[in-house]
């Protein structure tokens, strides 16, 4: 841990997933919609970066955890970079978190329970789409709904081709909007997932 660099208030703390899920949590009181929404950048095998809004299902002791299609482009560029960055913004709070990271697959027992607790209607729905796939129509789309309910019934498992993906972050990083646009910037940076952080003061 880096020593001497001064942080108090909504910076303060030892640990980054602490004061990202006590954010997280103010932004929960205060945003009018998906306070959890955060924006995941990937790159495809060209190099071309993709942006696009997820849902943040869980801070974990030293992950960030979201759930998609396994078939979705974002899993596959993943998948075939093995990193992946996000951005928190909450106007409400004017703060954010920049998050940039190693990833790995969340499909176990946790992907289950996750998948278990949506309801009902997302659960066909995760089955019916072929994410990011080419549709006819929505009628095509509501129709393999109603096919997926006749078959797999009220309570139906998690698909093979659905789960989890985990972000260990080597860099993070609490942003807070100053006035005059002097905003304090804190970024947390690390070599690998365990190993100590080093923290350095940004100008804004």
């Amino acid at each position: 841990m880096t020593e001497g660099v001064r942080r108090t208030g909504i910076f303060a703390g030892e640990d980054p997933f602490q004061i990202a899920r006590s954010w997280l949590a103010e932004a929960e009181e205060s945003e009018p919609n998906d306070p959890n929404a955060i924006a995941l950048s990937t790159v495809d095998q060209d190099g071309l970066p993709n942006v696009r809004m997820v849902l943040l299902k869980d801070i974990e002791a030293d992950a960030f955890v979201f759930y998609t299609n396994y078939g979705s482009r974002k899993a596959v560029e993943i998948e075939g970079a093995g990193k992946a960055a996000f951005v928190a913004h909450w106007k409400s709070l004017r703060r954010q978190i920049r998050v940039r990271g190693l990833v790995s697959r969340e499909d176990g027992t946790q992907a289950d329970a996750y998948f278990a607790s949506r309801s009902l209607k997302s659960r066909l729905g995760a089955w019916a789409s072929k994410q990011s796939q080419p549709l006819s129509s929505r009628a095509s789309l509501i129709a393999e709904v109603a096919r997926i309910t006749a078959t797999k019934g009220t309570n139906p498992p998690r698909p093979p081709f659905w789960g989890g993906f985990r972000i260990a972050p080597v860099e993070i990083e609490f942003w807070a909007d100053g006035e005059h646009r002097l905003h304090d910037r804190f970024r947390w940076r690390r070599a690998g997932p365990g190993d100590p952080w080093e923290i350095a003061r940004l100008n804004p």
